[in-house]
């Protein structure tokens, strides 16, 4: 990151000595959620031309909505505040109390998003395995689908996520999205895509970002992520499900007045952000290759996908937390996802001479 952490040290041996400040250079690769807007994004914000959003008379929301609803294929778009909410308000859109969505067990949705659905929607999660490249077996889903009785859920949803956090970040391809959605019009259900980091998978996949959405009938992608934009996320679908899901979103409190001041960073996210996530990719890659070459650190290349990268740490007398705690007192800042695991991911302002200071970090604290 191009900032940098001082520490100011007073000395007390010598009165008129003063004080001393040490430099020390921090990276942070927690999350892509970290990122800070670019000054374009900045002079949009300030510039933009605002209104009420709740009465539909927000220029800059309107604009970005249509955008996004072109960008993937969708017939239109609404701006929320958050991928959670994003998905929240779909999925209550999509079903009613006591009917039933299918996950994977790994989803974001499931493990992330403080069992909104069921907590304010009444509806049940039926979770079913996430293999490792982020997908769930098709005879999983059909396996999971329930039978018309009395003493079942009626099951409404099929929720596929891309790309696959929990899973290393793995883009699923647009042949398996189609699948999915057959098989879901096979058994009258619908499918919403918690497209989070959507626009990563289409970057990594080289593929136009509609082959990945136009089977479903809902999804969301964040705005705040790997396109570095400040707040916000999308829904996209039909005109009808938007008008509805608009609705469930005022019953949240996610109506929002003069919201084109997030909306114009969104705008400049969507037209300036996504050609460059490539150079995400490219430095996740060279992070990786780095650890593998670091003794006591254990990391499979084959799953590093697109901007998150996660390791383990080798031996019984280092845990990740301790690691961590290494690398925060060298400036780098990483996430701990298990007793021996560890996330890192790059995004905007992590460039690769950053990523070399940081592994030459790691080795120091390994």
């Amino acid at each position: 990151m191009d900032y940098l952490c001082l520490l100011l040290i007073r000395s007390s041996h010598e009165k008129n000595q003063g004080t001393k400040v040490y430099i020390m250079r921090a990276v942070d690769l927690r999350s892509d959620t970290v990122t800070l807007p670019s000054d374009e994004m900045r002079e949009a914000m300030a510039r933009a031309e605002l209104g009420d959003d709740v009465f539909g008379e927000d220029p800059t929301v309107n604009r970005l909505e249509r955008i996004a609803a072109e960008r993937v294929g969708k017939e239109a778009a609404l701006l929320v505040v958050s991928g959670t909410m994003g998905n929240l308000a779909s999925i209550l859109t999509h079903c009613r109390r006591g009917e039933e969505a299918i996950l994977g067990d790994q989803s974001h949705t499931f493990i992330y998003e403080g069992g909104g659905i069921a907590a304010l929607g009444g509806i049940h999660p039926h979770t079913i395995p996430n293999q490792p490249d982020g997908t769930v077996r098709l005879e999983d889903i059909e396996a999971a689908i329930r039978p018309d009785n009395v003493h079942f859920p009626r099951t409404k949803l099929i929720c596929l996520e891309n790309t696959h956090n929990r899973c290393y970040g793995a883009p699923l391809k647009p042949q398996y999205m189609a699948a999915v959605a057959e098989l879901a019009r096979r058994h009258g259900l619908s499918v919403h895509l918690d497209g989070a980091r959507l626009f990563n998978a289409a970057v990594a996949l080289g593929v136009d970002v509609r082959e990945l959405t136009r089977h479903v009938d809902s999804l969301t992608f964040c705005l705040s992520k790997g396109l570095a934009a400040p707040v916000g996320s999308v829904i996209c679908g039909s005109k009808a499900f938007i008008a509805e899901v608009r609705r469930t979103r005022k019953v949240l409190g996610g109506g929002m007045r003069q919201a084109g001041v997030l909306a114009a960073a969104g705008i400049v996210a969507l037209e300036k952000m996504v050609d460059r996530l490539q150079e995400d990719h490219a430095n996740a890659m060279r992070l990786a290759e780095g650890i593998a070459r670091v003794d006591g650190l254990s990391i499979n290349l084959a799953n590093v996908y697109t901007d998150i990268v996660y390791f383990d740490v080798v031996g019984a007398t280092v845990s990740a937390d301790r690691l961590i705690g290494q690398l925060n007192d060298r400036g780098i800042r990483m996430l701990s996802v298990g007793p021996k695991r560890i996330r890192a991911v790059t995004h905007y302002g992590v460039t690769a001479d950053d990523v070399d200071h940081t592994l030459r970090a790691l080795k120091e604290a390994m």
